[in-house]
């Protein structure tokens, strides 16, 4: 598995994993995400102390969270908290609760108060070294495999759709049987893209493992970088959630996958420039006629 932790964002990362950490580990978490500000100026000591725990303890949650000590974990915060303090007051604002009362426009404001900071808080720790390395795999295999179920299904569905576009070979397959015979046909020039919020989803921890014992790059989208699917691929992407009422996690992470998905593509249509521009050229005269004209194409058309 590759990934530089340290780049990523350590508060978006403890918002998300939070609820499966154990219990002296979750005490320092939610100390930390309580004021992240104030732990900067702490001691190893107080920040031990006050969150009920010992030295040790605070050592092994910086080990966990990716760094080699409480020096590193310090600094990262206080660079993630300069980085984001314009935004204080906004993140203070948003609200997860939606009340049976609320009226639409406050749920408007609700939903997209968490949805653009999932998609903020994703992009803020994306790996582009990790991007280009999938990009340009994508660019030059012979084969792309997509799987994903439920939500995540829905964006390696989306995916599937963009790089057929671009002439990528790629399949996205919903059924785990089918999706697990065609790992088993990938080869080293080959890439499988295995997408679950969870990263326990055990079909596609298994694609994923299928597709590697065949020498493909694999490549993980999961909002768990500590997760049985992460440790299956060889790069992990992270996507963060904000979940609000009526939308668990598992349903919120659409939109931070799609943007880590969406750069893939983009990606891809960098280094495909040629064939990417000439493929688009061509579907769009393949469509044309089923579009509706516009009023000054009508006038156009009935001019003499």
């Amino acid at each position: 598995m590759s990934g530089n932790l340290a780049a990523t964002g350590l508060l978006g990362r403890l918002r998300t994993e939070l609820p499966t950490l154990p219990d002296a580990l979750r005490r320092v978490a939610e100390l930390v995400l309580r004021d992240p500000v104030d732990t900067t100026h702490m001691s190893i000591v107080d920040l031990a102390e006050r969150s009920r725990t010992s030295t040790a303890t605070v050592t092994r949650f910086c080990r966990t969270m990716g760094y080699p000590g409480y020096a590193a974990l310090r600094v990262a915060i206080a660079s993630e908290t300069g980085t984001a303090a314009q935004q204080t007051r906004w993140d203070t604002d948003i609200d997860s609760q939606i009340e049976p009362d609320h009226p639409v426009g406050r749920v408007l404001e609700i939903i997209a108060a968490a949805d653009t900071r999932a998609i903020a808080d994703t992009a803020f720790q994306v790996d582009t070294a990790a991007i280009d390395r999938i990009a340009t795999a994508i660019a030059a295999a012979s084969r792309v495999e997509l799987c994903g179920m439920g939500s995540s299904g829905t964006a390696a569905r989306e995916m599937a759709f963009r790089l057929e576009r671009i002439r990528v070979p790629c399949w996205f397959r919903p059924d785990a049987h089918t999706a697990l015979t065609n790992a088993a046909l990938l080869t080293e020039s080959d890439v499988a893209i295995g997408i679950s919020h969870s990263g326990r989803t055990r079909e596609i921890v298994e694609v994923l493992a299928e597709a590697g014992s065949h020498g493909a790059l694999t490549v993980a989208v999961t909002s768990f970088r500590r997760s049985p699917l992460a440790d299956t691929a060889d790069v992990v992407l992270s996507t963060q959630v904000f979940e609000t009422t009526f939308r668990l996690a598992a349903l919120s992470a659409l939109h931070s996958q799609l943007l880590l998905l969406d750069l893939i593509y983009v990606a891809v249509a960098q280094r495909t420039y040629t064939r990417t521009t000439e493929a688009f050229e061509v579907t769009a005269r393949a469509v044309e006629a089923h579009r509706m004209a516009t009023e000054s194409r009508r006038r156009r058309n009935r001019q003499p």
